[in-house]
């Protein structure tokens, strides 16, 4: 990915910007899925190595190719290059406005799906996924290509529960705060291909997944809701998680009903550790966000900068996370720790948004405008105050697919200015954040960061420089 893409109003005036940009750029390239699959599958003649692991294709029949997130795509061009003439069929879902690679392949099915809502697209792509699986036989290979996205993409509710109820149920999840292991967990039990059911329905072929990690933490069972491995998780636990966030009211009863006949030991748990379907199935990790936090911080040394990779584990809410992140890079220009300027201090991880209800007051004021925005918009606007008038300070927060919320952007950018350039505008930040407006407060300021789709996804970044 070219630097320039990341250019925004602000970036564009500094003397630094370029900089800037250079090291954003690195981290999405360094986990780019079409390299991050070359990595871990190779084929050598006969041989298909994956990872630590060797199989010889002439003991399979037919072999398989089966994606869906963000990164399927991108990660197929590069197994269809190593499958070659092995490859006896392939079924893709991806993001409905992604645009197609050049996968010039007669045996592959490319189906576009709704993301993060799920739609019926996702339905009958997961049917026809469900289908193939449903014929395999222990020697076929069954390749799985599973990146974040996946597990709104690939959608394929238990007969119970209609597709308009759980996409009532993404919506709840998605404004109430929890974050994304609670949110696969009540998926995996709502699921017939989550929490292993891929695994389950793929038994007893061979099974193997490339996984690119968009979880904090890389667990298995929580990625893409864990298709292919054991779910540690329980009906139980997704009961309480409704309870937790109060949506009992508001939950379709056909979920609820789902759920307590799981607990009551009416309908089987999802599948876990012991359970023989596991048995010829290998899971790998091929990139996550710990190496895009890397190769920021490198090319930032290469930039000269003093550097710090302070987690990547960064969770909680957005609005609390952008102040904390502030005030460190108040601290730096104040006093040079954690480190001196010019300093470049990077957090990788995944925040939570709680939606707030504007009051009708609000809503008038607004003109009855909906607030737009993402968790990286949001964690940004939270940290405009607390930057205002620091000198030559940014604060970057990106999702590294180029998708932050609903939106057309990434996140956005924050420097000492922002504040007294929107205050220009007559924009009112402390407002905005309020109804969750992010998108609306950076956009006229022309510091949403727009960079398009990158065809990758292995969560946030978020970047403190001080010049």
């Amino acid at each position: 990915m070219h630097p320039d893409r990341f250019l925004t109003t602000s970036l564009r005036s500094s003397p630094h910007g370029e900089r800037v940009t250079r090291i954003l750029a690195a981290a999405i390239n360094a986990v780019d899925p079409a390299n991050a699959a070359a990595k871990y599958l190779k084929r050598h003649n006969e041989q298909l190595d994956v990872g630590e692991q060797r199989y010889d294709l002439n003991a399979f029949r037919r072999v398989f190719l089966i994606g869906f997130g963000k990164a399927s795509l991108s990660m197929a061009r590069t197994a269809i290059q190593i499958l070659g003439d092995k490859l006896t069929r392939g079924i893709l879902i991806t993001k409905a406005h992604q645009n197609q690679l050049p996968l010039d392949n007669h045996q592959l099915v490319i189906v576009k799906a709704g993301h993060p809502i799920p739609d019926e697209r996702g339905v009958e792509g997961a049917k026809l996924i469900i289908e193939l699986l449903q014929k395999t036989k222990p020697n076929d290979l069954v390749i799985f290509l599973i990146s974040g996205g996946g597990s709104a993409l690939l959608t394929a509710p238990v007969p119970e529960v209609p597709l308009a109820d759980l996409q009532t149920l993404n919506k709840l999840l998605l404004s109430c705060g929890a974050d994304i292991s609670e949110v696969n967990t009540l998926r995996k039990h709502l699921s017939q291909v989550k929490g292993g059911g891929l695994a389950r329905l793929a038994h007893p072929a061979q099974v193997i997944s490339l996984i690119l990690s968009d979880v904090i933490g890389d667990p298995l069972d929580v990625i893409a809701s864990g298709p292919t491995v054991p779910d540690p998780t329980t009906y139980s636990a997704a009961l309480g998680i409704i309870e937790k966030y109060k949506l009992t009211r508001d939950m379709p009863s056909s979920i609820l009903a789902h759920l307590w006949a799981g607990t009551s030991g009416e309908i089987p748990e999802t599948p876990k550790k012991d359970d023989p379907v596991f048995e010829r199935t290998q899971n790998i990790i091929v990139g996550n966000n710990l190496e895009a936090a890397q190769a920021a911080r490198e090319q930032a040394r290469q930039e000269g900068f003093n550097t710090l990779l302070l987690t990547t584990r960064l969770k909680g809410e957005a609005r609390q996370i952008g102040p904390a992140l502030a005030a460190i890079a108040r601290q730096i220009v104040e006093t040079g720790d954690p480190i001196p300027q010019p300093a470049c201090i990077i957090a990788g991880g995944e925040t939570t948004v709680t939606l707030n209800s504007p009051s009708p007051r609000e809503m008038r004021e607004f003109g009855g405008e909906v607030g737009l925005g993402g968790r990286n918009q949001e964690l940004a606007l939270s940290a405009v105050a607390d930057l205002a008038g620091l000198q030559d300070v940014f604060l970057i927060a990106m999702a590294t697919d180029g998708d932050d919320g609903l939106t057309d952007a990434a996140g956005a950018v924050v420097s000492g200015e922002t504040s007294s350039q929107a205050n220009l505008r007559g924009l009112n930040h402390a407002k905005f954040l309020a109804r969750n407006d992010a998108y609306h407060f950076f956009d006229p300021l022309g510091d949403l960061l727009k960079p398009g789709l990158t065809m990758t996804n292995v969560n946030d970044l978020v970047f403190i420089f001080a010049f």
